[in-house]
This record gives C-alpha cells, structure tokens and sequence, in this order.
C-alpha cells in the first residue's frame, strides 16, 4: 500500500547525482526542502531550481562527518517526513603510503556520515510517531570489489544498516529503505575510466527511487540486470568470483 507523498524532506549530498535528482524529483508547491552538499556552488544552484519549481528550499553546506552539526541541523528541521542519506564518496590511491588516509576518509562519510544523518533522523522520528529514512548504498555492497574495497565495504555496511534497522523501526511507525543503484551519471562515476554496464541517467534513477519509497519496499535496487549479475556473482563458488573480480578494473 503506498503512503502518503513525504512533504518535509532532507537529503544529504544533494549537490550532484542521485541527491541532486532527489531534490529537483520531489520539488514543487508545498514541499520543503533541507539540503545539503560538500560544493556550496552547485548546492546554491540546487537550491535555486528547486525554488522555481515552486518548493520552500534551504541549502546546507553541513559535513555529514560532523555529528554535532547534523543532529542540531535535523533537529531545527524538524517535523520531517523522508530523511534521504545520500553523502558519499569513492576512488583510488596512487600508492600504498595513501592507504590508510584514503580508507579512513571515505569511512568517515560513508560509514560515520550514515551514522551522523539516521540516527538523529531515527530518534526524531520515534518520537514524532512517523517518518521514512532512505540509505543510499551500491550495488557494490553485494560483492567484495578487489579494486574498490572500502567503497566496496562501507556500501555493504550503509546496505545491511539500514535493513536492520527497518525490523526495528517499524513498531514504531518509521520505514525504513536501503537504495542500491548500479552505474548512475554523477561526478562520481565521471572519474572512472572504464566500461559501466547498464549506466542510467540520475534523473530516472531518482524516479526509480521515489516510486520505491512510495511502495516502502525494503531494498530498492536497480537497475534489475545489475542486480541479476550481482546475484549470480554471489551464487557462485568463492575462489570462482574472487578470480573474476580481481580483473575488474580499480577505481582512480
């Protein structure tokens, strides 16, 4: 049964790709928007096309990676219907002295940034009695990527979060929804130099996703071909896939 179209909404990374196209997809009269995005400019500009198409909206340029600053920016933006954690990053390294920064930097927004936008957003929402949290992860978080491992496994924790957390929040009247898209035109995927099955547009991806959450099914992954090879990959015997996925390429 789908519930009622969310009116009060924050989406974090909303500066580009899929959070970009979330914001401009639930744009309109009535609607109000918090926003937030590493680049102020494009925010700004995202902001300004979301207010032309009739929304109440207001940019934030708030790291997920700061606790204290997310929580009092959900807490002012309070009610909210639908809290979108979108934040997150990938690459590579050049060399393995840049390692160890180059995982925890991308820990720190994908895993903590997860962290700092739902469980403010979670704790809110119990009490106002109703809410919708979306958890944007990867396909990426169904198999261990050689050439991508903390992308690889910050997704499968942003997945397997958000999931569990669905089963707990339900009494309680909030949903819960892991998103799992596979190549989608964004800044991100621009940096990689090599094929990308199935890559769509963010803006149907967008679509995609708020057709999802209007159904509140638990896992929205897409597109459904890119899911079919991750399955597979997974059915498979281990030294099997592990042998396949160390020829994939690695990201810059």
């Amino acid at each position: 049964m789908a519930e009622s179209a969310p009116r009060n909404i924050l989406i974090t990374g909303a500066s580009s790709g899929i959070g970009e196209a979330l914001a401009l997809h639930y744009a309109g009269p009535g609607i109000s928007l918090v926003l937030t995005g590493r680049d102020s400019g494009r925010l700004e500009q995202v902001v300004v096309a979301c207010r032309a198409k009739g929304a109440k909206a207001a940019g934030h340029a708030v790291p997920v990676t700061d606790a204290a600053a997310m929580a009092q920016l959900i807490e002012a933006s309070l009610p909210l219907d639908l809290v979108v954690a979108n934040a997150g990053i990938s690459g590579g390294f050049k060399n393995w002295d840049e390692f160890d920064p180059h995982v925890r930097e991308i820990a720190a927004v994908n895993i903590d940034g997860v962290f700092n936008t739902v469980n403010p957003a979670a704790q809110f929402m119990v009490r106002q009695g109703h809410g919708q949290i979306a958890v944007v992860a990867s396909m990426a978080s169904f198999v261990a990527l050689p050439g991508a491992a903390i992308y690889s496994a910050s997704k499968a924790f942003a997945r397997l979060y958000a999931e569990g957390l669905r089963g707990q929040l339900a009494k309680h009247n909030v949903r819960v929804s892991a998103i799992c898209p596979g190549f989608v035109v964004s800044r991100m995927t621009a940096k990689n130099r090599f094929p990308m099955p199935f890559l769509m547009d963010a803006e149907r991806a967008a679509g995609l996703i708020a057709r999802g959450l209007a159904r509140n099914r638990g896992r929205i992954a897409f597109p459904w071909r890119m899911l079919a090879l991750m399955r597979l990959l997974e059915t498979l015997p281990y030294p099997l896939t592990a042998w396949l996925l160390r020829r994939a390429p690695a990201k810059d």
